[in-house]
């Protein structure tokens, strides 16, 4: 693993420096992920908390083969997956209701948009983006969170959530599918052209696309090879995933730094939220 900028190794470092220096450099990481996790401004501010308490507690164990931030995910999302256990149950949709084949329509953000028109439909999709991600079951909402909006690999994010990568990637794949069905819910639209090959040529047309998009590469076949509605298809697709981009949180309030640096101070305990309240940080 990467030496820190001293030239001294994460694992080698003392812990209380060490922790400090993990949340000034992944502390706003940790509670966005939080947040996409929990959906919850007030939750997602404790569990980052406990997440560098959690940190704190268990430095000794970290020996350097991982980065410390997929470190840091790994801790956050298992306090993440045990607290949304007491929640209601969701269902993915099936996949059926998110491939594309039976859409008679092409979106106008597919089509042309620029403008007031380009933002009014941008902030229109990043809300619409929220609410999806927020409705998915926890296992399709951490999968997409990780690879699209924190943009952490294939290999990473299934390290993260100890699963093998093609269970990863099939989550990411159904995520990401109802996610741009969500963007496209109420927008302006043309009909679509038909289909020129069979639905199971479009069905690895779309998979190959897929798994360009998690590779973070160029779609390998030419665009000749193409038809206009797979086209436009996949331009839905590359929005998707920039959209779901913008929803990563990169600023954290000074209240949620001091709360994270009292948990991961000796003891490791998180703090309560009314203690912070006290302090002035509910919102």
């Amino acid at each position: 693993m990467k030496p820190t900028r001293r030239g001294t190794r994460w694992s080698d470092m003392p812990r209380d420096e060490a922790i400090a220096r993990l949340i000034e450099a992944h502390g706003a990481d940790i509670r966005g992920l939080a947040l996409r996790l929990c959906r919850n401004e007030a939750d997602a501010d404790d569990l980052a908390a406990e997440a560098f308490a959690q940190a704190w507690k268990r430095w000794s164990t970290f020996r350097g083969d991982a980065k410390p931030s997929t470190w840091l995910y790994t801790i956050a999302t298992r306090l993440c997956r045990r607290r949304m256990k007491r929640g209601a149950t969701r269902r993915m949709p099936a996949l059926s209701q998110v491939l594309p084949f039976a859409e008679r329509g092409l979106p106008a953000s597919a089509v042309h948009g620029d403008g007031a028109a380009e933002t009014s439909i941008r902030n229109e999709e990043v809300r619409a983006a929220e609410e999806a991600i927020a409705g998915l079951p926890f296992a399709f909402r951490v999968a997409i969170v990780l690879k699209d909006i924190f943009e952490l690999s294939v290999e990473e994010a299934a390290g993260v959530l100890g699963i093998k990568e093609n269970t990863l990637k099939t989550r990411v794949h159904r995520a990401r599918l109802a996610v741009r069905k969500a963007l496209l819910s109420g927008a302006r639209s043309r009909p679509a052209p038909e289909p020129i090959y069979p639905r199971r040529v479009c069905l690895d047309l779309l998979n190959a696309k897929q798994e360009a998009l998690d590779r973070g590469r160029g779609f390998p076949i030419g665009q000749e090879v193409i038809c206009e509605r797979c086209r436009a298809v996949f331009r839905t697709l590359d929005r998707t995933q920039d959209v779901c981009a913008a929803l990563k949180v990169g600023k954290m309030p000074e209240s949620v730094r001091r709360a994270m640096r009292a948990a991961a101070s000796e003891g490791g305990g998180a703090a309560p939220r009314h203690s912070r309240a006290k302090a002035g940080t509910r919102r």
